[in-house]
């Protein structure tokens, strides 16, 4: 039953101060809005539970005892929401003043947005890219033969790269970092898909948004303060895994086994490939074989992982 204007909902894993910070900023956004806030937390053992508690008495707090991943602790929270607008907020991403505001107020000039996302903003203010194109096996075909990387401005071949992100407008999805999602589209379309872990559950999600008719808005006059990374910070391995696990995932559910085939195909020839430039840009430049050499690995970690050699994720320590 809807009752209020938006419920909030942060999932917090081992990121207590952050997620401290990120409460204290909305406690500022939220004055005069009629809301309610959930904070599920997944298994923490920093203390971000009894944290909470103590200084944010009336936040709705919602305690797994394993990591049940990103999309399974959000959908918790979902079930229970009674706001109009979902708020989903990492908990290392920080509104600036009247953000929240602007969010409802561009939800509410275009009825058919389910979701609509903030201009995202480093640590140092400095952009943080936020819209892309859906992922498919075309996409990585063009992607790995370079296409999107020499022309970044095709409306075709080109992503969001060059874009300053400074006007309004329909994207593919927007990272998940926060979302303000509308109620009715959510309960049309189902929540999220918990076969994603972490990574990739927003980009299903805003894909089964658009296949039903509803679409997904872009807004910069809403601006967020995103660190990114909070809770894989210490697990950057297993977090490298389930990203690329997610990939596979989506490319499997929406194109089926032959494009997941065509994705693998693609990847390992477009790794072979950059790493080939990357070796010969490594022996021409020599102030800046260092970079090259740290591409070469990154691209090597990426083939091998191509080709099945393929560590743990945050999955395996739920």
């Amino acid at each position: 039953m809807v009752s209020l204007t938006l419920s909030v909902i942060i999932v917090s894993y081992n990121t207590r101060d952050m997620t401290l910070r990120c409460l204290r900023a909305l406690s500022r956004e939220l004055e005069g809005l009629t809301t309610e806030i959930f904070v599920v937390d997944n298994a923490s053992s920093d203390g971000s539970v009894e944290a909470i508690q103590r200084e944010f008495p009336d936040v709705k707090l919602l305690v797994n005892e394993g990591n049940r991943g990103f999309g399974a602790a959000n959908n918790q929270a979902l079930r229970l929401a009674r706001g109009e607008f979902f708020l989903l907020l990492n908990s290392d991403a920080f509104p600036r003043p009247q953000a929240i505001e602007r969010l409802l107020e561009s939800a509410a000039a275009h009825p058919r947005a389910a979701v609509v996302g903030p201009r995202l903003l480093n640590g140092d203010g400095s952009l943080q890219l936020s819209c892309y194109r859906f992922p498919s096996p075309l996409k990585s075909v063009w992607e790995n033969c370079l296409l999107a990387a020499a022309l970044p401005d095709h409306p075709v071949f080109g992503d969001f790269r060059n874009w300053d992100h400074d006007e309004e407008r329909e994207v593919d999805f927007v990272i998940g970092a926060c979302w303000l999602v509308r109620r009715e589209a959510a309960e049309e379309v189902g929540f999220f898909d918990e076969e994603f872990f972490l990574y990739g559950e927003e980009t299903d999600w805003a894909k089964r948004f658009w296949a039903a008719g509803w679409s997904v808005l872009f807004t910069p006059v809403a601006e967020v303060v995103h660190l990114g990374g909070g809770s894989g910070q210490t697990q950057a391995d297993r977090v490298f895994n389930e990203f690329h696990r997610a990939q596979e995932r989506f490319m499997r559910k929406h194109y089926g086994g032959m494009g997941l085939v065509v994705y693998r195909v693609t990847t390992i020839f477009g790794a072979c490939l950059r790493m080939i430039l990357f070796l010969i840009a490594a022996l021409c430049r020599a102030r800046q074989r260092r970079h090259y050499l740290t591409l070469m690995t990154q691209w090597k970690r990426i083939l091998l992982w191509s080709l099945g050699k393929r560590g743990p994720g945050l999955q395996e320590t739920a």
